[in-house]
């Protein structure tokens, strides 16, 4: 059987010299083989798009959300193109009236929600930059980019107000106005103003837009659309540029990739949006369902109770992080469980005839129709009884779970690849490929891949396997990080962006993501965790000799290895009445406690976020530099090597903590 290919190659690669790293070849995806496909100069915009597809689609449903009635949440209510378009115009006159110009910089800070994406749109229809705040980036995040970002005024979500006008929150006070998703108490109100700030409820700046009429200036496509801020390895979060064109490139993109294939998408395809929009992988998504005429239903806020939105708003599609789809498998399995043997043996024959069928080749709905109707049919019900595809992004999806899922819920499961730099997706898993199992695709339309040398970490292009870092290059490359040239140059070179991943190229041209460049770890929830920082940070801990954190991208917390400080540890043995040697004490359940515990409070004061609490320890009494080979000769911690030496204890943490979740 001859084997599929997914990329072509359009440079081959060379041996680094003088110094240089050597590069492998350089990976385009099969529609672009002679050049990137042209662009659609009618849409060149984010506003070009949105307001065509309100001409074409006017009374189709845009945006869907709950409300909570009588103490429960109800069904979907909807508002149309049109209607949504009719708020855009008042919310953007209103920005205008409000001294607000274009190239200003609008803040928004909040959950998704329709006035998220009414607030977004109305920039585009003035040449606005839209800046979206996010507070898992920390605390200090949101008063960092007021500031870095000057932003003039905030569209803020109901609970978050009280964030903004807190005194630690100093940039605040160069805000000249804050508009409510909802509304405002009569204290959020007096303290706004007490701050030199104009505060309004979304009713009020409606009604101060339809006051003041003004004409639209729509942008052009080399404005910048959108500042979005992602967390680094350290220090302040950084600023991606995206400019129409990035965004309107990325749109024209997906159409073009879709269109291979005999599924089609339609005008009643119907997205559950629950990824936070300040993040590029909802907020593409969305562009593309505004640009297609589609609809999206946004959750009510509590991601446990998502399986409640699923069956309330039975969508077509679906896009999660790891973390997400881990649940579901849980969820499903739990239910497996629950059956009585007989049926239990049933399920899993018919796991493995269909998982075979679709092994061989065949398409999940063809591989075994009877399977899906005694066995998964109840899972695809459980998901609302739609679902077409779902896309999973943000971090690695393990390959039980991917397989799992593309058996068990008759939808298509595919793992996309791509950074906020890249504008969302720089690969794309293809449907219905088992071979794609455990990888990200191969090269989006609009990008170039290629593999460069790592020699400190023995990655290296031209072996074999090609192992190197992800360099990108692509016509919907980010512009640069915002007021930074410097970490700008620093990740562009020659054209091609260093994502700082490590990939390992297969034969038929997929990608696969094996490693970080710098100890930059994302979790299963997607969100980054600079370990080395933690280090520093959680090593000033008075028990603590020294620390080695560990991350894993499947697990969703951090675990570490904990050299104690002996006199310290002795001190606390001795007031809680524990006698024996040091090395005994490593094994006191207590002592863990207590290391935890303390550890939590140095978290706490140094305003860490919950991902970065170390939830577990291995406590030792030996410092590492007196164990064989765990530190370079300027005492660096050699990862793979600590990995190696603690991996049974690092396993057994991870398995006390699933145990603790179940």
């Amino acid at each position: 059987m001859n084997m599929s290919v997914f990329a072509v190659k359009t440079e081959e690669g060379r041996k680094g010299q003088d110094g240089e790293p050597s590069v492998g070849p350089v990976y385009r995806n099969p529609l672009a083989k002679d050049g990137f496909p042209p662009l659609d100069p009618d849409l060149s915009t984010t506003w070009d798009i949105f307001s065509a597809s309100v001409k074409k689609y006017p009374e189709n449903r845009m945006l869907g959300w709950r409300e909570f009635i009588n103490g429960k949440w109800g069904p979907y209510v909807w508002k149309t193109y049109q209607d949504v378009y009719n708020d855009v115009l008042q919310i953007g006159a209103a920005l205008r009236a409000s001294g607000i110009e274009p190239g200003s910089r609008v803040g928004i800070y909040g959950m998704n929600c329709p006035q998220w994406i009414v607030a977004m749109e109305a920039c585009s229809a003035h040449s606005l930059i839209c800046v979206p705040l996010y507070d898992t980036l920390g605390s200090s995040a949101v008063n960092y980019i007021l500031d870095h970002a000057e932003i003039d005024i905030v569209f803020v979500q109901d609970k978050k107000v009280k964030e903004l006008l807190k005194p630690e929150c100093t940039y605040a006070k160069r805000l000249k106005s804050i508009v409510s998703f909802t509304s405002l108490t009569e204290l959020e109100n007096d303290s706004a103003l007490a701050t030199g700030i104009k505060p309004y409820t979304w009713k009020d700046f409606l009604l101060v837009g339809r006051d003041y009429p003004t004409d639209l200036v729509p942008p052009k496509p080399f404005n910048i659309c959108t500042i979005m801020y992602t967390s680094g390895t350290s220090g302040e979060p950084k600023g991606v540029i995206l400019t129409h064109e990035n965004i309107s490139t990325y749109i024209r993109g997906i159409d073009i990739f879709l269109e291979q294939f005999e599924d089609k998408m339609t005008v009643d395809d119907v997205y559950i949006s629950f990824l936070p929009l300040a993040h590029i992988l909802d907020r593409m998504i969305e562009e593309f369902f505004f640009h297609r005429g589609a609809s999206v239903g946004f959750y009510h806020g509590d991601i446990d109770a998502l399986k409640d939105d699923l069956l309330e708003l039975k969508p077509t599609f679906l896009a999660a992080v790891p973390r997400v789809l881990e649940r579901m498998h849980e969820g499903i399995l739990k239910t497996v469980e629950a059956l009585n043997p007989r049926r239990r043996k049933i399920f899993s024959i018919l796991y493995k005839y269909k998982l075979k069928w679709m092994n061989l080749g065949y398409k999940h709905r063809n591989a075994s129709p009877v399977a899906d109707l005694l066995a998964f049919r109840k899972v695809r019900a459980g998901l609302g009884g739609r679902l077409r595809l779902i896309v999973s992004g943000s971090a690695p999806l393990s390959n039980e779970i991917e397989e799992f899922m593309r058996v068990t819920s008759c939808a298509f499961v595919v793992q996309g690849y791509g950074l906020t730099e890249t504008c969302g997706l720089a690969s794309i898993g293809f449907p219905d490929e088992m071979c794609m199992i455990g990888t990200v695709g191969s090269a989006f339309v609009y990008s170039e891949l290629r593999l460069e040398e790592v020699p400190d970490m023995g990655y290296n292009p031209l072996a074999d396997p090609p192992r190197g870092e992800i360099c990108v290059r692509a016509k919907s490359k980010f512009a640069g990080y915002y007021k930074n040239q410097e970490l700008t140059n620093e990740s562009v070179k020659d054209g091609w962006f260093h994502t700082g991943d490590i990939g390992e190229m297969l034969p038929n041209g997929v990608i696969k993501i094996i490693d970080r460049k710098k100890n930059l770890i994302k979790l299963s929830q997607g969100e980054y965790v600079a370990i080395e920082h933690l280090e520093k940070v959680y090593s000033i801990t008075p028990i603590v000799e020294d620390i080695w954190v560990y991350g894993d991208s499947f697990k969703s917390a951090v675990v570490a290895v904990v050299v104690l400080h002996k006199e310290k540890s002795e001190k606390w043995a001795q007031r809680n009445g524990h006698k024996g040697s040091f090395s005994q004490l490593c094994s006191l359940k207590m002592l863990e406690e207590y290391v935890l515990y303390e550890l939590k409070s140095t978290a706490e004061r140094n305003k860490l976020r919950g991902f970065e609490y170390i939830k577990g320890v291995h406590l030792v009494p030996e410092r590492f530099e007196t164990e064989h080979d765990l530190l370079t000769p300027t005492l660096k911690k050699k990862r793979d090597k600590l990995l190696i030496c603690y991996k049974v204890k690092i396993d057994e943490l991870y398995q006390k903590l699933s145990r603790g979740k179940h």
